[in-house]
């Protein structure tokens, strides 16, 4: 095994796998989706710092959008252009960079979360801790009305609409036509994010056991609350209008 496979398991995998066998083993019944829902819950909290720094963030660039623009006409050297941006944001305590740095630091906990509820618990071969045991039965039929094990068209259709929703939430509005490159890659994008992504959840969802799309649904629902609350403060704080920050 590789230096790198390694740190994968025993930092992020094998912790991950362990708290979902004990969480398992704690819930009446053993049931497996309650299960998962209490783990990515636990997750969401733990990473909770990073995700509200990045969403902070972000909704402070949306703010900042028509002076960006302003200055992207008035300064059409790219250094001069560049130095007033930095200005800008430094001003406004903002850090552009951001949100790729936290995405990078929350990848791994997500491939290892996706890797995890991919796999299940049943299939074995990692070691448990001292204080955590097996259950002797596990129940994957969630709620009495999902089987994990298989997939589930319902589950699936959850996870594609709890997408939507939470896209539809941090982007309203597709932005209109540009008139450059910038503004139709920044089109491009919002449309796929908003319409694209979600559908390729639910067609994924649908080829893998649902357990993995119990999870995407779960961790969206956190995340859209989280979100709503966070942008329903900016309201009151900050207004709606242009030039309120």
């Amino acid at each position: 095994m590789s230096f790198f496979s390694s740190i994968y398991n025993e930092v992020l995998y094998r912790p991950l796998f362990n708290a979902l066998v004990f969480l398992t083993a704690l819930i009446p019944g053993h049931d497996m989706g309650i299960a998962i829902i209490l783990l990515t819950l636990a997750v969401r909290v733990i990473i909770f710092p990073l995700t509200h720094r990045g969403l902070i963030t972000q909704i402070k660039m949306k703010q900042l959008e028509p002076v960006i623009n302003k200055i992207r006409e008035e300064y059409k050297n790219t250094e001069e252009q560049g130095k007033k941006m930095m200005e800008l944001y430094k001003e406004h305590g903002v850090n552009p960079l951001s949100g790729c740095f936290l995405l990078l630091i929350q990848l791994p906990i997500l491939i290892a979360l996706y890797h995890l509820f991919w796999k299940g618990i049943m299939a074995g071969g990692v070691d448990l801790y001292s204080f955590v045991s097996m259950p002797r039965q596990i129940n994957m039929n969630f709620l009495g009305l999902v089987e994990l094990s298989s997939p589930s068209w319902v589950l699936a259709f959850l996870a594609g609409i709890s997408q939507f929703a939470q896209m539809k939430l941090a982007n309203p509005t597709i932005p209109k036509k540009g008139t450059n490159v910038r503004e139709e890659m920044t089109r491009a994008l919002a449309i796929q994010s908003l319409y694209v992504f979600p559908v390729l959840i639910f067609f994924i969802s649908i080829r893998f056991p649902a357990a993995l799309p119990l999870y995407w649904t779960a961790s969206n629902v956190f995340a859209t609350v989280h979100e709503a609350i966070v942008r329903r403060r900016a309201r009151l704080l900050y207004g709606t209008g242009e030039g309120k920050n």
